[in-house]
């Protein structure tokens, strides 16, 4: 699976620990930065990965900032996005399961590294069920398009 992770500066120290963990799988990790613990605009790596993950460039995208919420926001708007700001397990499966969530964000400062890695391999390994599931994201999808908004 091809991941695009990125973060900002204070999502920087969680980021290189998932990097890491996702080394060891059967993973082609695209790391878009930052690389620096030095202040950053969250927003420029947010779309960075939004737009390998809309594009096909990326099959799902991590994103990091401190608590997660900056890089939720960021990536949501982006056409073709479904970003599951993420805190425990059970909302890293539902993300996937209900939404096919293609970006997981979590937050550097709030989620721990074990915890982080627990929600990172459950959210890939998580398959979307369909179903009744799929007729939302058509109406999610619908709403997007609709250039009369």
């Amino acid at each position: 699976m091809k991941i695009a992770i990125g973060s900002d500066h204070a999502g920087l120290e969680l980021k290189e620990y998932i990097k890491g963990i996702l080394a060891t799988g059967e993973h082609d990790v695209t790391d878009v930065g930052t690389n620096s613990p030095a202040s950053v605009d969250y927003p420029d790596f947010g779309f960075e990965v939004s737009r390998l993950v809309a594009s096909g460039g990326a099959d799902r995208g991590i994103l990091l900032c401190g608590t997660g919420i900056g890089m939720s926001v960021t990536a949501n708007k982006v056409k073709g996005i479904r970003a599951a700001l993420v805190y425990d397990l059970y909302t890293a499966v539902q993300s996937r399961k209900h939404l096919d969530a293609n970006i997981l964000v979590l937050g550097g400062r709030v989620t721990g590294k074990g915890l982080a890695e627990e929600i990172v391999k459950s959210w890939l390994a998580t398959e979307f069920e369909g179903g009744r599931h799929l007729g939302r994201i058509k109406k999610i999808e619908a709403f997007e398009n609709n250039t009369d908004r």
